[in-house]
């Protein structure tokens, strides 16, 4: 069984593994009915999706007709102007052939211009606020990467209830001294307000080396054996409160599946360490360097 928890204040009670639907960007329609199986068998519960996700809105829309109740479904919108976050909502109902998401997301909101012009009164919040009172959606969130994302979540909870998160959170990441103070912050205020805290690149390895062929879908080099897997899985689910989402590859998602099955408690400090120098683990975004903010 993997365990789950409630969502937020959402009231569904989520697999505390859900779906990282940038897994089905480029792929058939029956490889990703494959993928797609493979959350009913193991009873993953939530799909994250994104309307710059390729065509995995439309992947994921055959399957709503009659699955849409198993599901709590997620999508994002990049756009940060009213009228085009109000048409990209829009075109995603269409795409996932739903009449109601249940969470939409402002996504990778971090950048200081873009986050003023999102969060002002012609931003992409006002066009999420607008579908929530419409009802096309039922709750909003804000997504984010890079080592400032954590700090810029914060801003955001000032400005507006979000009712869910989304950030990087692995043990490298955690090294960043910053990173981590101002993560525990955020996740200290999410759950005093029950917002949902959802993590990423859990089993991120590093950036894929100059000139090796990627194994994978994923933009980085993932861990790819179940022991590393299973560790890197565990640490995440080791943080109480906290989502984790599955990898930007269809065939990782059974091993992420299999370690959340797997969970009874966090490793120690000590295994991740030795991972860290053995697979020669460092993190995807680096402060102040350009492209790894």
């Amino acid at each position: 069984m993997l365990p789950t928890l409630p969502f937020g204040r959402t009231g569904h009670q989520s697999t505390r593994l859900l779906f990282g639907a940038a897994a089905l960007a480029a792929v058939s329609q029956e490889e990703a009915d494959r993928g797609l199986g493979l959350l009913l068998e193991a009873g993953v519960n939530h799909i994250d999706t994104a309307a710059s996700y390729g065509d995995a809105e439309l992947r994921i829309g055959p399957w709503m007709r009659e699955h849409r109740h198993r599901f709590f479904l997620a999508t994002k919108t990049g756009e940060r102007t009213y009228e085009a976050a109000r048409r990209e909502i829009r075109r995603s109902l269409e795409r996932l052939r739903v009449d109601q998401l249940d969470l939409l997301q402002l996504h990778n909101l971090v950048k200081e211009e873009e986050w003023e012009l999102a969060m002002g009164p012609q931003g992409a919040l006002r066009a999420a606020v607008e579908a929530r009172e419409e009802g096309l959606v039922r709750f909003v969130g804000v997504t984010g990467h890079g080592t400032r994302v954590a700090s810029m979540h914060l801003r955001s909870l000032e400005r507006f209830d979000f009712d869910s998160v989304l950030l990087p959170y692995n043990f490298s990441m955690m090294q960043d001294a910053e990173y981590a103070a101002q993560f525990e912050s955020l996740l200290h205020l999410c759950h005093k307000r029950a917002v949902a805290v959802q993590t990423i690149k859990s089993i991120a390895r590093r950036r894929w080396e100059d000139g090796t062929k990627p194994r994978t879908t994923t933009w980085y080099e993932p861990l790819e054996d179940q022991a590393d897997i299973d560790r890197a899985v565990h640490f995440a689910l080791g943080k109480p409160g906290v989502f984790v989402n599955s990898a930007s590859d269809l065939s990782l998602l059974p091993r992420m599946i299999e370690a959340a099955r797997r969970y009874q408690h966090a490793p120690t400090e000590a295994a991740l360490r030795t991972d860290a120098q053995r697979l020669s683990i460092a993190p995807l975004f680096v402060r102040g360097y350009s492209g790894r903010l």
